[in-house]
């Protein structure tokens, strides 16, 4: 399997204040080390604060890193400076999609391929169809983000990830804003992306749908991965105290 992306010892840190509004360095990644390679789903699992979202956000360069060395399917990135040939390999799909709200459906996928790669409208709106079809949204491509329920804008910002063709697809909490009854809707689109191949790390809550669409998860806690396996094991037998004791408080 061809290796995609590499973290080696990656670090992050944040300046905040306490309650007597004293500065406190908090490490949200410590030394962080990880590996994915083509086909992996990795869906990273743990409390607040435990550095899953930051973990994403550095390898598509929205944040700076302290110290270590990101390297992105062989574009290598310390820190120094974002790289855009990076966030050209990556996707994004946000917590609370990020839509644009004066554009449609179709306009917001094809808005990316006519920007960034040059595509001529009509090829881009091509591109955009064939997308919001794959995500089952076909009948809704002239509508505008208001005009959407949360799952279907959720939809969306996945076809617009995938316009971009990018090797690896980063979601960050995809189905957080959802109401409950919505969320298949996205995890059943991420399920069938992971059948067909996509490389993919997914922060999520969904502890079901973690067991079944991922090739490993990843307990992270204090911005280090405390424990990485395979679903069957990692849900029925943690190795780590502290995983066990995460999977029993959120069964409750």
């Amino acid at each position: 399997m061809k290796k995609l992306i590499s973290l080696e010892n990656v670090s992050k840190t944040f300046t905040t204040r306490d309650r007597s509004n004293a500065k406190v360095t908090v490490n949200v990644l410590d030394r962080l080390n990880l590996d994915i390679y083509e086909g992996d789903v990795l869906c990273l699992i743990g409390p607040s604060g435990s550095g899953k979202s930051t973990c994403l956000r550095t390898i598509n360069a929205l944040e700076t890193i302290d110290n270590g060395r990101i390297e992105v399917c062989g574009h290598i990135y310390d820190g120094k400076k974002p790289l855009h040939k990076v966030r050209q390999e990556t996707a994004m799909v946000f917590q609370r999609f990020e839509l644009f709200p004066h554009l449609t459906a179709l306009q917001n996928v094809a808005l990316g391929p006519r920007l960034v790669q040059k595509t001529s409208k009509a090829e881009a709106e091509s591109l955009a169809e064939d997308l919001l079809k794959r995500v089952g949204l076909s009948n809704q491509a002239h509508k505008y983000p208001q005009q959407l329920s949360g799952g279907q804008q959720q939809r969306v910002s996945i076809a617009r990830a995938l316009a971009a063709k990018p090797k690896v697809l980063l979601c960050d909490e995809p189905t957080s804003a959802l109401d409950p009854e919505l969320v298949h809707e996205v995890t059943d689109i991420l399920q069938v992306l992971a059948r067909e191949g996509m490389t993919m790390m997914i922060v999520t809550h969904e502890m079901r749908f973690a067991r079944n669409v991922a090739t490993e998860c990843l307990f992270l806690e204090g911005g280090k991965i405390v424990e990485r396996a395979k679903p069957q094991p990692f849900f029925d037998q943690p190795q780590h105290a502290r995983l066990k004791t995460f999977l029993e408080t959120i069964s409750h």
